[in-house]
């Protein structure tokens, strides 16, 4: 077995599951299919407005989202999200489409195949974590080059020094402070802009 997929594997058994689902023959086998495999279960029942906290995956009735339904998207809940739908309706996969879920199951619920949903929805929501944290990585870059252009603009207008002078500055700066470049440039757009705004405009100096 790959050792990803084992890692996986054995993660199941420490995974806090939340159970969101009307009690009956169907939630008794999805239960006991989930005691099985090791997880740690907690029920919720009658529907709440928004998906429990706690948990490390939510299998969840997705017909009872209703207005709601926003609460409940993918992107918007920590928790692999596995949607419970009894039918398949056009309704229904509308549904499914905008809660956007890690996986589904269809009722009437079997042994068979909880485990791979499970373990696919989990890998899919590690997945999509990974994705995010690049992306919130990218954008954090792209605005720290923007502050620090804007800093240098600054620094160009009011110590008459060049573009290279000016990042070196900064450099120099962070260096002795032990902040990053893009924390130093943002003190300097901070003090430009208040300068701007008290009417004093350009103050043409020499570099310190």
């Amino acid at each position: 077995m790959d050792h990803s997929l084992r890692r996986l594997y054995e993660d199941l058994r420490s995974v806090a599951v939340a159970v969101v689902y009307p009690p009956g023959e169907d939630r008794d086998l999805l239960v006991e299919q989930l005691k099985r495999i090791g997880c740690r279960i907690h029920l919720h029942w009658p529907f709440p407005e928004r998906p429990p906290g706690g948990a490390d995956v939510i299998f969840f009735q997705a017909s009872q989202c209703g207005q709601n339904i926003a609460a409940w998207s993918a992107s918007e809940v920590e928790a692999a999200l596995i949607a419970l739908s009894e039918y398949e309706t056009p309704t229904t996969l509308k549904q499914l489409l905008k809660i956007n879920a890690h996986g589904v199951l269809t009722g009437p619920f079997r042994s068979a195949g909880i485990l791979s949903t499970l373990v696919l929805a989990r890998s899919a929501k590690l997945y999509q974590n990974r994705l995010q944290n690049k992306i919130d990585k990218l954008e954090g870059t792209i605005k720290s080059r923007r502050v620090i252009e804007k800093a240098i603009r600054a620094l160009m207008d009011n110590q008459r020094v060049d573009e290279r002078e000016a990042y070196e500055h900064m450099r120099s700066r962070a260096t002795r402070l032990r902040v990053s470049v893009a924390e130093v440039a943002a003190m300097i757009v901070e003090a430009s802009e208040a300068m701007e705004k008290l009417g004093l405009g350009a103050v043409h100096g020499r570099k310190q």
